[in-house]
């Protein structure tokens, strides 16, 4: 019940912000083709639907009806997430979209909507492990180890909030996608894998026990699309989230994918 307090506040932080737009303000693309680029592999965000396997999430419902609200046709790429802010900073989509955090570095490179989710990190672990209970009992666990992608959120938070500062600290193996990082702990490569709670409580929903977060919150992020620098499609998607979050929209989405959507089921 942390984790779904923790979101459910996250929620509520974003529903005090300002709310300038209504559905009858929207600008009209003109159906343009627009395309936007995700990994699938971030539940419940987007990821693919293990019955389906269809690509689904909470990112796609919010993409498909910011896309009707604006009158633009989506057509839906992927790439992994270390090629993915660069593509998108060279050109080669028009939006991505991964539960990307809202970092200053990272808009050097590419320009941010405004936040549409506000998430917390928290230690997923085994479902049996009890060496360690937080992150400085982890710390102190010598021989544990974390797995994690290079270049994210994760990654720093795991070198300079738990461990000791150094980025090639041999405790840390990197992983290509988020899913590797969490195939690792399952097998017991890796001891811990930090994420923020939505794709943890995915994740621990999906493995019978096998998995579980521990901890309390180890630090606050803002999720938001990315677009290339200049774009102008960020002012009409900046206009559509506010117009979801005040018509209730991303509520709904909210309580379809984090309160009543079960992985597998």
């Amino acid at each position: 019940m942390l984790f779904r307090r923790t979101v459910l506040a996250g929620f509520a932080a974003l529903a005090l912000l300002p709310l300038a737009a209504s559905a009858a303000e929207l600008p009209d693309l003109g159906g343009k083709s627009v395309v936007v680029v995700t990994e699938n592999a971030y539940p419940p965000l987007q990821f693919i639907d293990p019955k389906s396997g269809k690509a689904i999430g909470w990112e796609y419902d919010a993409m498909n009806e910011i896309a009707k609200r604006l009158n633009f046709k989506v057509e839906y790429q992927n790439t992994s997430w270390d090629a993915m802010i660069q593509a998108v900073s060279d050109g080669q989509y028009n939006i991505g979209m991964t539960g990307i955090t809202i970092k200053d570095d990272r808009k050097q490179k590419v320009d941010f909507s405004d936040p549409y989710m506000r998430s917390q990190q928290f230690m997923l672990v085994r479902g049996d492990e009890k060496r360690f209970t937080d992150g400085k009992s982890f710390a102190e666990l010598k021989d544990g180890l974390v797995g994690a992608q290079p270049g994210t959120t994760p990654f720093y938070t795991a070198v300079y909030e738990v461990l000791d500062g150094n980025e090639q600290n041999p405790r840390i193996k990197l992983f290509e996608t988020f899913g590797a990082t969490v195939q690792a702990l399952k097998a017991g490569d890796v001891d811990v894998v930090l994420t923020d709670g939505t794709a943890g409580k995915g994740y621990v929903d999906a493995s019978n026990g096998a998995l579980k977060l521990i901890g309390g919150p180890l630090g606050t992020e803002d999720f938001g699309f990315i677009f290339p620098k200049g774009s102008d499609l960020v002012a009409p998607v900046n206009a559509a989230i506010a117009a979801l979050k005040a018509d209730g929209a991303l509520d709904a989405l909210n309580k379809k994918w984090f309160l009543d959507y079960k992985m597998g089921e």
